[in-house]
């Protein structure tokens, strides 16, 4: 991908930004449960979190199309390219901008802090292979996980509004560490060993692997505490973060 690529890309992830803030106003209009109107720290949460859905629905169906239109794409994990996947990959770089500044700017920082490393984290990245037109395919791969978020987040909004039918919870429980482990963990676990056995080391291979290996940690450490919270409460330990209102942070 030439130097001429970059000035649409930069428009595109801008685009992109603003898409994701018009969201935000949308769900500002939409009812929320009595659970969450009752706590003022949950308002917030509550309104990032539909976004956050609007992303995941949008970003995971998007990525999953594009790897089964393009299957051959796999072969090329390193300088494969298609249109589908730039333009998936500067829709989500624009979501983590604006999700990075929804936190900062509502003063959500100390009790989302984990999201902003993850969120620098992954437009770093992002911006890395736009500008460079490679590791597109890594990305594509990456951007999977947003279908296990999909019924992640459901999870964490069915946690806030405290819904009446536990059969819901338990039945997206279940889905939820289906998904973790066809989505997140595997994907993950197989560029880890791709870039490990088949990327120098070196320039931008080196930067990737790093935010591949925080990755790996990031992602085994919130794997463990969704399996202490879901199947051996007995094994929780306290409280990772807290709201604004005192509410334990919602990944736990």
């Amino acid at each position: 991908m030439g130097p001429g690529w970059r000035a649409p890309s930069a428009a595109l992830v801008g685009g992109s930004v603003a898409l994701f803030g018009a969201l935000r106003r949308a769900a500002l209009a939409l009812p929320r449960p009595a659970a969450v109107r009752s706590r003022p720290g949950r308002v917030w949460r509550w309104r990032n979190l539909l976004v956050s859905f609007a992303h995941s629905v949008l970003a995971g169906l998007w990525a999953l199309f594009s790897l089964w239109q393009s299957p051959e794409l796999l072969s090329d994990i390193q300088d494969g390219y298609s249109v589908s996947g730039h333009l998936l990959v500067c829709f989500s770089s624009g979501y983590f901008i604006h999700d990075s500044l929804d936190i900062i700017f509502n003063q959500q920082s100390r009790s989302s802090w984990e999201y902003l490393v993850h969120h620098a984290m992954a437009i770093s990245a992002f911006v890395s292979l736009i500008i460079t037109g490679r590791f597109l395919v890594a990305a594509m791969l990456l951007l999977l996980v947003e279908v296990s978020n999909i019924f992640l987040t459901i999870r964490m909004l069915l946690k806030m509004s405290n819904v009446p039918s536990p059969a819901l919870y338990e039945a997206n429980k279940y889905v939820n560490l289906v998904m973790y482990f066809a989505f997140r963990l595997a994907p993950q676990a197989y560029l880890t060993w791709y870039f490990v056995r088949y990327v120098e080391v070196q320039g931008q291979g080196a930067f990737l692997m790093a935010n591949l290996l925080l990755l790996d940690a990031m992602i085994l450490m919130y794997f463990s505490r969704l399996l202490r919270s879901d199947f051996f409460p007995s094994l929780r330990k306290g409280s990772v973060g807290r709201d604004v209102d005192g509410e334990k942070f919602l990944i736990d």
